[in-house]
């Protein structure tokens, strides 16, 4: 079997065996639900009912705020309590509204569509549904899907890449919904497919996964617009730019988007929502979450109602078993680590890991040996080092000039350090304060 892959990378642990046999199950929210404004890249959403009304499952609660935003969906019915400023896993506080869950879960009537119907659906039809839907990137990003389903020369795309590979450790979610709901993950790609008439369909899936293949390529056999690529086990194989070119053999830079290269790249959870969007006309308003690690009772992949606590989450669980080391929002690598389990589900939330101990707080870093292990593992073929260097030391220009923005803060560099150099939250910061500079300038 042909894998596909891309220069650079590392073989962390990957903890899947905690869960990846879990199949998913329903959990139900407590008494508050959250529900932030802003859940994507791009403007904030506008609220549009206030404190005190009533509100359905499945009802819209926020207005996207332009064409790059997205619109906000109760996942309960009940009360708006507040609309006020909550806290959310990345320690911002954030205008949200809060329902009261009245525990009924009374929903809106959904506009359900048989395959006639689906088949006399023009591309402007499909890429409504999902723009009504608040469909974003479910991967991590939150970029907007109808403003990715929408550039400026469809006829020019030739990939529409299912990015199966979840190379993230720990995380199953997308392995759970590829083994118990393929079906949705191959009609939510053909929905895409249906928007550009030259692109071939690819399911990308890392090859830890045989049983994933074997199903997909099964029931693709007679699909001739679609094919299933088993990909090299290794992390990040999953980041946008690596799969591309692992798929693909084309290259992207941080100047250019993945239409650029005729690619338009979605995550298994997005292709789902899309199935859901223009099949049972149904917004986005769950999502599979992976509960685990070592410091987790009984580790479990859930359908979540967004804006659910991740106390629920915790507690569906079984709870702690010990006291955790840390608590991280997504997976090791790209995760956001948590001082505070008060905190709502949203839209990009793929996990809540707790491990016993926080291995990245056990040792202090010590001075670079100049061993080059940061730039053989680095997917972006730049010098972490020297990045890390010039952003200590605040030399934006040099930063940018030794290819800065060409990182994709994957944490490649500081997993491999043997120093234990932060190097990648080094870089981070540079970058931010980089695209901020840009912003500010207009640029």
């Amino acid at each position: 079997m042909a894998k596909h892959t891309f220069t650079g990378g590392i073989h962390p642990y990957d903890g899947k065996d905690l869960s990846k046999d879990k199949p998913i199950m329903d959990i139900y929210p407590g008494d508050e639900l959250v529900f932030p404004l802003s859940q994507h890249i791009g403007a904030p959403a506008t609220a549009i009912v206030a404190k005190g009304d009533e509100v359905l499952r499945g009802q819209r609660i926020a207005e996207a705020a332009g064409f790059v935003s997205a619109h906000v969906y109760s996942s309960v019915s009940g009360t708006v309590t507040a609309i006020e400023p909550r806290r959310v896993v990345t320690g911002d506080m954030v205008m949200s509204i809060v329902v009261k869950n009245d525990g009924q879960y009374r929903e809106v009537e959904y506009d359900v569509y048989d395959e006639i119907d689906v088949d006399n659906l023009t591309k402007e039809d499909i890429i409504k549904r999902i723009q009504d839907a608040g469909i974003v990137g479910m991967g991590g990003a939150g970029f907007p899907t109808h403003v990715k389903l929408s550039p400026k020369e469809p006829d020019k795309i030739d990939y529409i890449i299912a990015n199966c590979a979840e190379c993230e450790p720990y995380l199953t979610s997308d392995y759970r919904r590829m083994i118990e709901q393929p079906e949705m993950l191959i009609e939510g790609l053909k929905c895409v497919l249906r928007l550009f008439d030259n692109a071939k369909g690819i399911l990308a899936v890392e090859d830890n996964k045989p049983d994933c293949i074997e199903r997909l390529k099964a029931l693709t056999k007679d699909e001739s617009r679609i094919l299933v690529k088993a990909l090299k086990t290794k992390y990040p194989q999953g980041s946008e730019r690596q799969l591309i070119f692992a798929t693909t053999k084309r290259a992207i830079n941080s100047r250019m988007l993945p239409a650029d290269a005729g690619c338009v790249v979605n995550n298994v959870d997005t292709l789902c929502a899309i199935y859901n969007a223009v099949w049972n006309g149904k917004p986005l308003m769950e999502r599979i979450v992976t509960v685990t690690g070592d410091a987790i009772a009984n580790p479990q992949n859930y359908r979540v109602f967004t804006g659910m606590n991740y106390r629920d989450l915790i507690d569906a669980a079984g709870g702690f078993k010990v006291e955790p080391g840390k608590v991280i929002s997504g997976g090791p690598m790209m995760g956001f680590a948590l001082f505070d389990l008060d905190v709502p589900t949203t839209k990009t939330a793929s996990a809540l890991l707790a491990l016993t101990t926080d291995e990245a707080s056990r040792y202090e870093p010590t001075a670079c040996i100049n061993c080059g292990m940061c730039l053989e593992v680095c997917p972006g073929r730049v010098m972490p080092k020297v990045l890390a260097e010039a952003a200590d030391h605040g030399d934006l220009e040099r930063f940018e000039k030794m290819g800065g923005m060409e990182c994709c803060e994957c944490g490649c560099c500081s997993y491999i350090c043997p120093a234990k150099r932060h190097l990648t939250q080094s870089i981070k910061s540079a970058r931010k304060i980089v695209l901020a500079n840009r912003k500010k300038a207009g640029k």
